[in-house]
């Protein structure tokens, strides 16, 4: 928080966010960041944390393995010095273990109090180990700063451990590219390879980057991306993304993306972008601690100056159990356990399949308790079929799905897609052909001056058409030609197998309303709802009626959360409107991932209950932390201020419970997800 907040204020920086579990810097700049600003941002990180480094372009860190032998040795000699008479050697000895093991606390706070920066737990720790000496307290002094670096230790282990978990979770990304170029095959950063050319993947390789299949035939694992642990099988013709691992064939592929825009790279940049949208948790932790530690420290004065001032106590008792308090009011437990709880969160929805673009997201699932839900293509295959044809009298059933086939050989809609593979014929298309696309209603095409319509029933009445009237129940396509009405297409459109029992899983969990809205004509949507035990729903809807009908839906709601869920080609205004946007089915859709809040890549409803479980069960952890850290301190403050806690308590109440807190923020990664 420091370290952004000082790096926003430097001039032509728009935003600076950190993002902790993957160290990070995203920032916003109005011109292309030079050198010399790179430079002023380095000192302005160090100068918050001593020895923290930030790289410029292709330049490499060297980490630091953890030296147990700086650990071990003033451990060493802080118990031979306690197997020694009291005198200087003692002494002596009890300081350089506490010098050995607390310098790098002394000086950063030294730094700090220089600058004017007094409240962090160096200036804690320094003042609490040193006053105990001063007092005559000088074992305990040095061992609390021992115990205290022991366990600063172990939770600098714990969060490594825990970031390497989450960047296990999405290795997702291609080392490198093998590519054709000139014949000859040269191994390149997928960076470096040009939209168009051929690379070549082996068994076992990940594909670098998004393409076809030139040739070739295998297994794709597509697990990292979908969470799907059955292969896919790929040949020629079919697109691959990038992420995918080739399990069993050398495949030749087509590359159709840069890597920037390809989906791998998509996926990496928002899920590290998903730190700069922190929960309604986090912002609280963040001012907490902002004002939390100034009050314990004036606390920790008054807790002296009262009983030793007004009631004459003895200075030596208050000032220890003054330091006590000082120690244990430390906050590090909360500030650092909460934003990885999320990040964790984040990590195993990953692992999933589901990506959450932000904590705030994560959170605001758990507490969701309506579900708006689009019907083609969410809840159902939106795999449409020409079913039934039926042509006026004087038309015949060929020329009436020649005209249909006509008409919508310009549109990529699923129901004009099962339309021309109805009709399965070449069209022949003219180039002075005029197309107008009447948004929600349907196709007007005017060929040679003759005019064509397929759409629904609220296109023929624009136009004056009428209709005989139909008992059959679906989504129905009225064709007309010339301002007559030659004849209807009757589409069907399967219900996902795993539809009913997500929604009955859904509603166990206490998400009491489901509406589904739709485009589609109400016969056919209600079939749809009837089948599902959806009583709520609202067909007919132009786009611009969806967004007027979750507008509504939000006003009724409360403080209770309301999720969308769509396909995310054309929901992307009700996604942007809803407390939470889930695109289904959204595998390399860049409108999806642009408008979504969360994109469920593998086209599964039964993803949702998933996503439901992962927020709950981060949430509950989150709040357990939460609980026991400020329980925890809260007790051992009042013990301390009344004597009843020394030092090696208050010590534990500040880095023992942030280990703790870590360690259960860890346990998100693993284990059940199911609501227990």
């Amino acid at each position: 928080m420091k370290m952004e907040d000082s790096i926003r204020e430097l001039k032509g920086v728009q935003s600076a966010s950190i993002n902790f579990a993957t160290k990070t810097l995203l920032l916003t700049m109005e011109e292309e960041l030079d050198r010399s600003q790179f430079d002023e941002i380095h000192r302005r990180i160090s100068n918050v944390e001593a020895g923290a480094k930030i790289l410029w372009e292709d330049e490499e860190v060297k980490e630091e393995k953890p030296s147990y032998f700086k650990l071990l040795l003033p451990i060493a000699l802080f118990f031979g010095a306690m197997l020694l008479e009291e005198g200087t050697g003692k002494s002596i000895i009890l300081l350089i273990a506490y010098v050995l093991s607390g310098y790098k606390v002394i000086w950063t706070a030294l730094r700090n109090i220089l600058r004017g920066d007094f409240f962090d737990e160096n200036f804690l720790m320094t003042i609490a180990s040193g006053g105990a000496i001063a007092i005559g307290e000088m074992g305990e002094g040095v061992a609390v700063m021992i115990f205290y670096s022991v366990g600063e230790f172990l939770q600098d282990l714990a969060v490594d451990k825990s970031r390497k978990s989450i960047a296990d979770l999405m290795n997702l990304q291609g080392e490198t590219a093998n590519v054709l170029r000139d014949g000859e095959l040269i191994t390149l950063d997928p960076a470096e390879v040009e939209v168009g050319e051929v690379i070549l993947v082996k068994p076992g390789e990940r594909i670098p980057l998004d393409g076809i299949v030139r040739s070739g035939m295998g297994e794709l694992d597509m697990a990292a991306l979908t969470g799907e642990s059955i292969p896919q099988t790929v040949r020629e013709g079919d697109h691959v993304l990038s992420g995918c691992v080739n399990l069993n064939a050398t495949l030749r592929i087509t590359t159709t993306k840069a890597y920037e825009d390809s989906t791998v790279a998509k996926i990496l940049e928002m899920v590290e972008e998903s730190a700069t949208k922190k929960a309604v948790t986090e912002k609280f932790i963040t001012r907490f601690a902002r004002v939390y530690t100034p009050i314990v420290v004036g606390a920790a004065v008054l807790l002296v100056l009262i009983p030793v001032l007004l009631f004459q106590q003895d200075f030596n008792t208050w000032i220890y159990r003054a330091l006590v308090f000082l120690v244990a009011s430390c906050p590090c437990a909360l500030v650092v356990s909460i934003p990885l709880g999320f990040f964790a969160g984040i990590g195993r929805a990953s692992k999933s399949g589901i990506l959450v673009k932000g904590g705030n997201y994560l959170e605001a699932m758990g507490a969701v308790d309506h579900l708006v839900l689009d019907k083609t293509g969410t809840l159902t295959e939106g795999k449409f079929r020409v079913v039934k044809i039926l042509p006026q009298a004087g038309t015949s059933e060929e020329e009436l799905l020649e005209t249909a086939a006509l008409a919508e050989s310009f549109s990529d809609h699923p129901i004009a897609k099962s339309i021309l593979e109805a009709y399965g014929k070449e069209i022949g298309t003219d180039a002075e052909d005029q197309l107008i696309d009447h948004s929600g209603e349907g196709i007007e095409l005017l060929r040679q001056g003759r005019q064509i319509l397929a759409g629904n029933a609220r296109l023929m009445k624009r136009f004056g058409i009428e209709i005989p009237g139909l008992e059959e129940s679906g989504t129905v396509v009225y064709v007309a030609k010339e301002g007559v009405f030659i004849g209807s297409l009757f589409i069907a459109d399967q219900i996902k197998e795993e539809a009913k029992g997500s929604l009955a899983e859904l509603k166990a969990m206490g998400i009491s309303k489901i509406t589904m809205l739709t485009g589609d004509n109400p016969s056919a949507a209600e079939r749809v709802g009837k089948q599902l035990e959806i009583k709520d729903i609202r067909a007919g809807l132009l786009p611009d009626e969806k967004a007027k009908a979750v507008e509504e839906l939000l006003k009724e709601k409360g403080e209770s959360k309301l999720a969308f869920v769509g396909d995310g080609i054309n929901d992307a205004p009700v996604l942007t409107l809803s407390d939470v946007g889930i695109a289904m089915g959204s595998l390399g859709t860049d409108a999806a991932i642009e408008a979504a809040d969360v994109v469920i890549m593998n086209d599964k409803l039964s993803s949702l209950p998933k996503l439901v479980q992962i927020s709950r069960k981060t949430m509950r952890i989150i709040r357990q932390n939460v609980i026991f850290a400020l329980g925890f301190k809260a007790v051992v403050l009042v013990l301390g201020a009344l004597g009843y806690a020394s030092m090696w308590v208050a010590v534990f109440a500040d880095t023992g419970v942030a280990l703790l807190a870590i360690l259960n923020s860890v346990r998100i990664l693993y284990g059940k997800t199911e609501v227990e």
